[in-house]
């Protein structure tokens, strides 16, 4: 029995020593070093984040992904030359340890330490919980650069473990703040981040608004009714006109009758919300009052409005449930407007001051009394500013118009009193006009003065007479023709040719070639765009450029790229136009037996063969041992050289070191096999027969 329990205990070690031999070690495990007799070996040593260990007398060792097996050979090999018994000496994992980061919204952030079998709520708790505002549906897990996404909130409301991916070391987990709660670091507590709605994604979730308790963003939820959003919301106000809720669906709006529904219960005609639907519940429109007992008060009082007024009614009543003349009324010129279409003066402030004799109008059901403003003396109307003090400003501002003038002024003076450009102001074109100068002034380049800076010295010297044009913007492309008159010569570029939407375009030298394309919605299929021609029109002279734009787009090579400018011309040519259209020098001619001879274009890297082949090829009646190359002189102390190739030799022992060279502006000739030497040879030995022929025929005459 004993024998048989001590084999069974032998079979056990081995089993578990071959296990252990294939455990690879993490960080974060703690391994148990033996060497007898050595105190510093007693307590065991725990890998660190970074994959060492800090040994005694040897420092730090590192032990990342090595086997047990490994680390025993490796670990005897260095402490071998710093220990002596190290007969007995052996390495066993005592614990695996998960060191692992916790951050973002948890109550203390930082490194934590979990047991083998830790998950993702044991790591959440050492790190003290998610704080309130904490976003636990999309909780983040980093791990070497990949990020996983997952719903702990919705783990913790079923208790599905296959929610939570499992944490390995050096695991990140990151904890998101709510969209709720903004960019503010502040506290909040449970009831201010729930009065915004729990909406998180704002493609799916139901936006409510308008006459309603708790307006916010809330999660969408299978099955919800409009009913069940409105109590999300807390439900309507006293001000919410039921009537005419607004429902957007998937961009399809739907008016819906809450008080029908609840007066009826028929909820056939009750919208469907779906994912990212809007609600929005509007305030209640008032019922306008009318009949044969109303007054109306109108303008400065302090509770405008229709009033019922009963026979014998004073004016005073009225007025008093208006709730009498407001600060900044004009008293002394009430106007009383009768039904009847006449209109009464009454002078208030003259009566309460016992300067006048005559006596409270008196009111009829259907009049109406009109209180007005006072006139601000302060705020001069333009009517009243003579043209010699006065700035006209037109054009794209929030308020042009005719600003009075004064010599402390400058210009961002008075474009600041009218409200500033507008989002579509032209503001590098600001034109000034001065009173009495025939010639105008150089457009001001404002946008530069704002973004590169400057000295208030350069702005333009306003004087009263003058007019300030701010032109507006170029908004819409496809408008583009329609905006030609509004946009300069000067601040335009030109496109032409294959692109999809030749024409002129607003430009400035902030942008490049690529802008201009993207605004012509880009080269069209038939763009040739290997030859694309810029002319640059600023200079003395004109220049032309040629863009290999297919060359870019494959190199990426942002020195391919010409500076274009204002005035300058793009032309995108067709790809397969016409071959006159190209000239001889920047082409090869071929001719000859071929299947088409013309014209072809030409590039350092082709050959010979690659022109033969681009004309379809030899005919059958191609002479291939007599191929002849015409390679045109570059000066003129050079002789133009004419160059036989056999392409028939070539085919059965190719040697491309051996083809002719082919250059721009060189012409190629494949010759018939009529023109041999044999044939020719053959044709004047039949020439010579059919002489001495014809000799014999006349002697024999």
């Amino acid at each position: 029995m004993f024998k048989l329990l001590i084999a069974l205990l032998t079979y056990v070690f081995v089993i578990i020593s071959a296990i252990s031999a294939e455990i690879i070690i993490r960080p974060g495990d703690v391994l148990q070093i033996e060497i007898p007799g050595e105190v510093e070996f007693k307590n065991p040593f725990q890998v660190k984040r970074d994959g060492t260990l800090n040994l005694p007398e040897v420092g730090k060792v590192s032990i990342i992904d090595k086997t047990l097996t490994q680390a025993n050979e490796d670990l005897a090999k260095l402490l071998a030359a710093e220990y002596r018994a190290i007969n007995n000496f052996k390495v066993y994992l005592v614990e695996r340890r998960v060191p692992i980061k916790v951050l973002g919204f948890v109550e203390t952030p930082g490194l934590i330490d979990l047991p083998e079998n830790g998950n993702i709520q044991m790591a959440l708790q050492k790190s003290g919980g998610a704080v309130a505002g904490a976003q636990l549906d999309r909780i983040q897990l980093h791990r070497q650069g990949k990020v996983t996404i997952f719903d702990y909130k919705k783990y913790l409301d079923t208790g599905d473990f296959s929610i939570l991916p499992k944490v390995e070391p050096l695991d990140i987990i990151f904890v998101p703040a709510s969209p709720l709660i903004g960019n503010v670091q502040m506290d909040f507590d449970a009831a201010t981040l729930s009065s915004g709605g729990d909406g998180s994604d704002v493609k799916t979730s139901i936006k409510v608004f308008g006459e309603v308790i708790k307006p916010g963003v809330f999660s969408f939820k299978k099955g919800n009714t409009l009913v069940d959003m409105l109590m999300r919301a807390g439900g309507v106000t006293r001000y919410a006109g039921v009537e005419h809720i607004r429902v957007i669906n998937q961009g399809a709006p739907q008016l819906f009758d809450l008080k029908s529904y609840l007066d009826t219960g028929d909820a056939s005609h009750m919208p469907k919300i779906t994912p990212g639907s809007t609600l929005f519940i509007p305030i209640q429109e008032k019922e306008i009052k009318n009949g044969a007992r109303t007054v109306y008060v109108m303008g400065e009082v302090f509770k405008p409005g229709a009033y019922e007024a009963p026979a014998n009614t004073k004016f005073f009543d009225i007025l008093a449930n208006a709730g009498g003349p407001s600060r900044f009324a004009e008293s002394r010129k009430i106007r009383i407007i009768r039904a009847s279409g006449k209109v009464d003066d009454f002078d208030l402030q003259a009566y309460t001051e016992g300067l006048t004799q005559a006596a409270v109008p008196t009111v009829s059901p259907g009049d109406a009394i009109f209180v007005p403003e006072k006139t601000d003396l302060n705020e001069k109307s333009w009517l009243k500013i003579t043209p010699d003090r006065a700035i006209k400003l037109i054009g794209a501002v929030k308020k042009p118009g005719r600003y009075e003038w004064g010599d402390e002024m400058s210009f961002l003076d008075i474009l600041a009193h009218a409200g500033g450009p507008t989002q579509y102001a032209d503001m590098s074109q600001v034109i000034v006009l001065k009173k009495g100068q025939k010639k105008q002034m150089e457009p001001f380049d404002l946008e530069s003065f704002i973004s590169k800076g400057g000295d208030f010295s350069l702005l333009p010297n306003i004087s009263a007479g003058d007019t300030i044009i701010i032109n507006e913007r170029q908004r819409d492309v496809i408008d583009n023709k329609a905006s030609w008159l509004r946009q300069p010569q000067e601040l335009s570029i030109y496109i032409f040719g294959q692109v999809g939407l030749p024409g002129r375009y607003a430009f400035n030298n902030k942008l490049h070639i690529l802008d201009i394309l993207s605004a012509a919605n880009g080269p069209t299929q038939a763009a040739d765009i290997h030859n694309i021609k810029i002319t640059h029109r600023n200079g003395f002279q004109s220049k032309v450029s040629t863009l290999d734009l297919g060359l870019y787009f494959e190199t990426g090579d942002e020195t391919l790229l010409p500076i274009v400018k204002s005035g300058d011309t793009i032309y995108v040519p067709e790809r397969d136009r016409q071959w006159i259209d190209n000239k001889k020098e920047q082409t090869v001619r071929i001719i000859g037996a071929v299947v088409k001879p013309g014209r072809y274009k030409f590039s350092s890297n082709m050959t010979i063969l690659d022109i033969l082949a681009e004309s379809g090829g030899p005919t059958q009646a191609a002479y291939l041992e007599k191929i002849m190359v015409i390679n045109i002189s570059k000066s003129k102390a050079e002789e133009n050289v004419s160059r036989v190739f056999d392409l028939e030799s070539f085919i059965e022992q190719p040697d491309f070191t051996k083809l002719p060279l082919v250059r721009l502006g060189d012409t190629i000739f494949v010759p018939d096999v009529s023109q041999n030497n044999w044939n020719v040879f053959m044709a004047n030995v039949k020439d010579m027969l059919s002489i001495v022929s014809l000799v014999a025929i006349s002697g024999g005459l």
